[in-house]
């Protein structure tokens, strides 16, 4: 039976980082695994956090403080925790630097070059320098046996940034419930424009992204303005930002068709409401939404970042468009221009195009990964598995 140790800041269901860990966590155990994790709450070892007062450089300040933390203290204690566990293969979403398997989320520097950001913008953040050099010793060394990037592009972009990786890159990209997210039934999605006082004939396109900037939540509005028959659901956000995609909404004129539903912990009745969904991001590595809009049955307007352009094939289940209002919006009103027969036709290539990515799929060739790399170990080791033989640096 494989054992698995999975290290992340936090796991719990939902979006993000936390939601990838704990999906594979039930798969896991659903295939047989005997698994565990270590946190960063593990790593503090009961200590309560001191709260940080609620401004936003102050958040900014305990972000920084606990990635370095994370890095460091709970790198050190990480190890002491998977010592103990020699059979295990361990899995590491985050910070630290241990484990056998590490799974590239995102590249802090790509993404703040995305955002158009400068060198000196970038470096003069000495939270950003440590990050860079942290992970240079990751992708560079031998603290992990494998790297997993969530698709071909995240793949490119980790060579392109940090030059050769020493360990193997394996390309494995996140799931998506298929149980959970479906294309909703009659009743289904009449319950859910209830909820939201629409009706039977409005076309809406839905939006979800809890950082409106680089998810491109201006261009999805300004395509209003090329999409006059539709109306935008956005899901996310904070006061901060929603305050300024309201003013922008209002500054185009297109207000009265933009609903800000505020961050909402379940987003499948906003899914089932609508009818299209629309994620211009500057950059992702895989975005989870796009997978969970396709499962629940729609076509998707996306910029080609990420997995988006492994998954979305052009005008067969959605778009992949420039990140422009115009773009964005021409494809929504032709999306929106169809009739409920044609528009049923795309839903149904949406939900097939992501069937091969249920959970169970993702897990199984993680599991896969972890036995040829317990097998690679006890080779090299003479069949001792000792823990240190993970090269933990």
């Amino acid at each position: 039976m494989t054992r698995i140790v999975q290290i992340a800041n936090r796991v719990g269901p939902g979006s993000g980082v936390a939601g990838v860990a704990w999906n594979l966590e039930q798969q896991f155990r659903a295939l047989g695994a005997t698994v565990e994790r270590f946190t960063y709450s593990d790593a503090r070892r009961g200590k309560a956090e001191r709260p940080w007062p609620t401004t936003r450089w102050r958040a900014r300040l305990a972000g920084g403080w606990r990635q370095v933390w994370f890095s460091t203290v709970g790198t050190r204690r990480a190890r002491e925790f998977i010592a103990t566990r020699p059979d295990a293969v361990v899995i590491c979403h985050n910070s630290v630097m241990a484990g056998d398997i590490f799974i590239n989320h995102g590249v802090l520097l790509a993404l703040m070059r995305a955002r158009g950001r400068s060198a000196w913008e970038i470096y003069r953040n000495p939270v950003h320098d440590f990050i860079y050099l942290r992970d240079r010793i990751r992708y560079r060394g031998r603290t992990h046996r494998a790297v997993v990037a969530l698709s071909q592009a995240a793949a490119a972009e980790l060579r392109s940034t940090y030059g050769p990786v020493r360990p193997r890159i394996e390309v494995i990209p996140n799931g998506v419930d298929l149980d959970r997210f479906h294309p909703p039934t009659p009743v289904e999605r009449r319950a859910a424009r209830e909820l939201l006082h629409l009706g039977d004939d409005e076309r809406v396109a839905m939006f979800l992204g809890h950082e409106f900037t680089n998810k491109g939540v201006s261009f999805a509005i300004q395509g209003l303005l090329h999409a006059e028959s539709v109306l935008l659901l956005v899901v996310g956000g904070t006061d901060e930002i929603i305050a300024a995609g309201k003013a922008e909404a209002e500054a185009n004129g297109v207000a009265e068709r933009v609903l800000f539903l505020g961050p909402r912990g379940d987003p499948t009745p906003f899914l089932r409401a609508a009818d299209l969904f629309v994620l211009p991001s500057a950059s992702e590595e895989n975005a989870l939404v796009v997978l969970e809009a396709l499962a629940s049955g729609l076509p998707v307007i996306a910029t080609p970042v990420g997995f988006a352009p492994e998954v979305i094939v052009d005008g067969v289940n959605g778009f992949l468009v420039e990140r422009t209002g115009q773009a964005v919006g021409e494809r929504m009103q032709q999306l929106a221009a169809l009739d409920d027969a044609d528009l049923a036709k795309w839903r149904r290539r949406a939900r097939e195009s992501v069937e091969a990515y249920g959970w169970r799929g993702v897990a199984q060739r993680y599991l896969d990964l972890a036995d040829e790399l317990l097998a690679e170990r006890e080779h090299e080791h003479g069949g001792s598995g000792h823990p240190f033989a993970r090269s933990n640096g």
